[in-house]
């Protein structure tokens, strides 16, 4: 039986499906939500349908966008043949933040993980090579993290990507293996995409 009335149990449980949010977190989030005074709670609770309601997914790459199209791949002034793919929105924030990479992007949305039941078709992989040649791709740098995961989808793409004779590289080391880029420091990250080397389809 809950400790809880029904509304603060319900707000708890919802909290509590959040990655990264355990129970004594979502306990904690809750009960500074509920001492919050009402306007700042509406507030929070306006934003949160706005942008349910206005963003979704950029048609051309899947990163996050209030247009059909996000800001990085209306913007003429980069480099349409150049395409850097990372799994998900966050891990392009940390690219961008480099100020290395001045190509456009693909968000895979996720990594090859068989044990979860993620597959190639789970994954925006069907649409990065439909890009492919429409787009005159000359290269696409493979920056997926650098763990089993991220590794495991960097060698199937590049598979896949080789029938079609452009370029295809990985970010280099710098990265540590078995991190994720949310985490990398501009420097390192930015030295990764620096050294970035060819890869091979076997």
């Amino acid at each position: 039986m809950s400790a809880y009335a029904g509304p603060v149990q319900d707000l708890i449980d919802e909290l509590g499906r959040l990655p990264g949010v355990g129970p004594k977190s979502a306990q904690r989030i809750a009960f500074h939500l509920l001492k919050l005074p009402t306007a700042d709670a509406l507030r929070l609770s306006r934003v949160i349908e706005q942008a349910k309601e206005k963003v979704a997914w950029c048609k051309r790459c899947f990163n996050l966008a209030d247009a059909p199209e996000c800001a990085i791949c209306r913007d003429d002034r980069r480099d349409p043949t150049l395409i850097c793919v990372v799994e998900e929105p966050k891990d392009l924030v940390a690219v961008e933040k480099t100020g290395e990479f001045r190509g456009r992007y693909h968000i895979l949305q996720g990594a090859l993980n068989p044990m979860e039941g993620i597959g190639a078709d789970q994954l925006r992989i069907r649409e990065l090579l439909a890009r492919v040649v429409p787009e005159g791709i000359k290269e696409v740098i493979l920056c997926t993290n650098p763990n089993i995961e991220g590794e495991a989808t960097a060698m199937y793409l590049a598979r896949h990507l080789e029938p079609a004779g452009i370029k295809v590289t990985r970010i280099a080391s710098g990265l540590p293996v078995g991190g994720d880029l949310e985490y990398a420091d501009e420097l390192t990250l930015g030295r990764a995409l620096e050294g970035r080397r060819e890869v091979g389809g076997d």
